[in-house]
């Protein structure tokens, strides 16, 4: 079982928002597992008005991990679709470039799948 500390974030050296929000994201969730923890710790001892706080204090948490979730997910749609558009228009641009490097790239991994196969 991973404990709250395994889970770690990384923010990238160039220090963009969209690269930066797994970092949140990683808090989101180290936070979540360490309310885990104490819940579970403490779940014996907990009765009537202590448990409804904790219930709630929990239920804040997996709101806002699924929040961190969710915004991340759709920074990342929105960099693979800006992504997708950059190679659609260099794809046109250049269309026999594009050709050479996909053959290219092809050479290579055909080159590296029969060397680990002999």
């Amino acid at each position: 079982m991973k404990h709250a500390s395994d889970v770690t974030g990384a923010v990238s050296p160039n220090g963009t928002a969209a690269e930066a929000a797994p970092s949140g994201v990683a808090h989101e969730l180290h936070a979540l597992v360490s309310d885990v923890e104490d819940l579970i710790a403490s779940v014996t001892s907990l009765s009537g008005e202590d448990l409804a706080h904790a219930k709630a204090k929990f239920a804040e948490r997996i709101a806002a991990a699924k929040s961190a979730v969710g915004g991340a997910s759709s920074m990342a749609s929105e960099r693979a679709r800006r992504g997708a558009k950059s190679t659609d228009t260099f794809v046109r641009g250049q269309p026999w470039r594009a050709v050479g490097i996909t053959a290219a790239a092809a050479l290579l991994v055909g080159f590296l799948l029969g060397r680990r196969g002999s």
